[in-house]
């Protein structure tokens, strides 16, 4: 099973990244090397294991394949039929899964008629292994703790 190599955090497509954004990163880099199909424990459920903001280029390809391969993917899992549009209320609040579910900002939230606000937080999980069996492994970097669960007492 091919792996993907997942590279640092980018400003996202159409932005230009700070000064600052681009001096953390370089301070701070983090590559891994993924599975392109994950498992998902609890279930057995296989799936795409891939994000336009992380995935730089598939091990075991030339970067011209590997380019054509992940344009593929990304509009494929970009379809309306795999997306979901939530409507924003006072009050509202939405999580979701990043293991099974690709984050696809709209690019019309400029325009609201209300301020929005948003708070992200990431849990830290399982290593994410393959169908093959092979679980993820570091290349370059550790992962930032901000809080810990093993902290609490």
């Amino acid at each position: 099973m091919r792996k993907i190599l997942d590279s640092t955090f980018r400003a996202p497509e159409g932005q230009t990244a700070t000064a600052d954004f681009i001096e953390k990163n370089k301070r701070r880099p983090l590559v891994s090397e993924h599975p392109l199909v994950r498992v998902i424990p609890e279930t057995g459920e296989r799936v795409l294991f891939v994000s336009p903001s992380f995935l730089k280029s598939i091990s075991g390809l030339s970067p011209r394949e590997s380019q054509h391969l992940l344009e593929l993917l990304f509009e494929h899992v970009s379809r309306p039929e795999f997306t979901v549009r939530f409507r924003w209320h006072p009050n509202s609040i939405a999580f979701w899964d990043n293991r099974t579910t690709s984050h696809l900002a709209p690019r019309d939230i400029i325009s609201l008629d209300f301020d929005r606000q948003l708070y992200r937080i990431t849990l830290r999980g399982e290593v994410p292994v393959g169908v093959d069996g092979k679980p993820s492994t570091s290349i370059e970097g550790e992962p930032v703790d901000a809080y810990s669960s093993e902290n609490v007492h």
